[in-house]
């Protein structure tokens, strides 16, 4: 580490060497060496003397003196960069803060800097990223598909009932992108409600379809805030449902029909499909069937859209997926101490798994998708006519 400190005042000091004073004195020169300082690398702990610099530039708008700043190492900085990036994602995954020094002493050779207090000063920083998040413009962001529901984590949340409302996007390039994550009470109307008015008024356009469960309160705010957006309902929440309605025995069979719902090719042999579904379990279990035959339109929205996203319209599976990491973790921390912590380390777990999220299927589409034009079965209504 003392060799690249010292290469990058080298440099530094060579860049700046046209820089003079009236009387030709360079005016950033070396300025002998600061105290040594240990200082916590990957390789363990590490003492270090830092080079100093006298820089006498001053700056025209401000009228202070210019400083030399490492990229390498900050001033008083007892961990290199990378360790205080990491410290906080060990946390994250499960690793308690009084559980550093044992876990990680063999590892970098030492104890300094990894002090419970060290990483909880640390994780500070989650509340503040969670606050800007809560407030970035939405207006250049263009959201086509929305996956919305509400999630109940281990961590401590302000009521007894409370959820996180969480909304999931799809951009224009096909990226998903975590849209929004708020607290909500039973995923009542007014709950969604001010969450989705928030996004409107930061910009947010009305999305093309919108992915949730049969939670009423999401499809009243939806009507309320964003009316032009088309809904559909999870297959994989109705199919609880439906099965919660029906005894162990009939539900493998009741399973493989939905199945064949929900997998049919297009929306006529998909509506042939609910036919012989209520033929079948209408006279014994007619709520199983009335929760499909009263949801049928939400639950085949997804055939007005292109076939290769279909795997992706019908489940609010994204969300769930990533929940059940959150759910881990806030399981192992047995609650983040307050709400206001709860939210911010909910908010950091999904934005670590979001660099793993992969782009749906057939991102090319979705442009089209927004542009308003026609799918009739998954299949772009221009081109069969082209072919035709």
């Amino acid at each position: 580490m003392a060799a690249a400190l010292e290469a990058e005042v080298n440099q530094y000091i060579a860049e700046l060497a046209g820089e003079r004073d009236e009387r030709g004195h360079r005016l950033v020169v070396r300025n002998g060496h600061h105290q040594s300082r240990t200082v916590v690398t990957a390789a363990g702990p590490v003492e270090v003397t830092a080079p100093r610099v006298n820089d006498r530039r001053v700056d025209d708008e401000t009228g202070e003196r210019k400083r030399f700043a490492s990229k390498i190492l900050a001033p008083w900085c007892r961990k290199s960069p990378k360790i205080s990036e990491v410290l906080p994602l060990l946390y994250l995954h499960g690793l308690s803060s009084g559980d550093f020094v044992p876990a990680l002493e063999q590892f970098l050779g030492g104890v300094t800097g990894l002090s419970p207090a060290t990483v909880t000063r640390l994780t500070k920083q989650w509340s503040d990223d969670y606050a800007a998040f809560q407030q970035r413009d939405l207006s250049e962001r263009d959201y086509v598909y929305v996956w919305a529901d509400g999630v109940h984590p281990k961590g401590r949340l302000g009521q007894t009932h409370s959820c996180v409302l969480v909304l999931l996007g799809v951009r224009l390039d096909g990226s998903k992108e975590l849209l929004a994550l708020a607290e909500g009470l039973r995923e009542s109307t007014k709950s969604w409600a001010d969450l989705l008015r928030d996004c409107r008024r930061r910009g947010m356009r009305d999305p093309e379809l919108v992915v949730g469960d049969g939670a009423m309160g999401l499809w009243r705010a939806l009507a309320e805030v964003f009316p032009v957006a088309r809904h559909q309902r999870c297959w994989v929440h109705e199919a609880r449902n439906v099965s919660n309605c029906l005894p162990k025995s009939a539900q493998p069979g009741a399973t493989k029909a939905m199945q064949e719902i929900y997998n049919a090719e297009d929306r006529a042999h998909a509506e042939k499909a609910i036919e012989a579904f209520a033929k079948t379990y209408s006279a014994k279990w007619p709520k199983a069937v009335a929760k499909i035959t009263e949801d049928q339109e939400g639950l085949l929205a997804f055939y007005d859209f292109p076939a290769e996203h279909w795997v992706h319209l019908r489940t609010t599976d994204p969300i769930e997926s990533t929940f059940s990491t959150v759910k881990l973790r806030t399981k192992v921390t047995r609650g983040a101490g307050s709400p206001a912590a709860a939210l911010a380390m909910v908010y950091k777990l999904v934005e670590s798994a979001q660099a793993r999220w992969r782009a749906i299927t057939g991102p090319h589409l979705v442009p089209l998708v927004r542009a308003g034009a026609r799918f009739e079965n998954g299949v772009l209504v221009e081109r069969q006519q082209e072919a035709a």
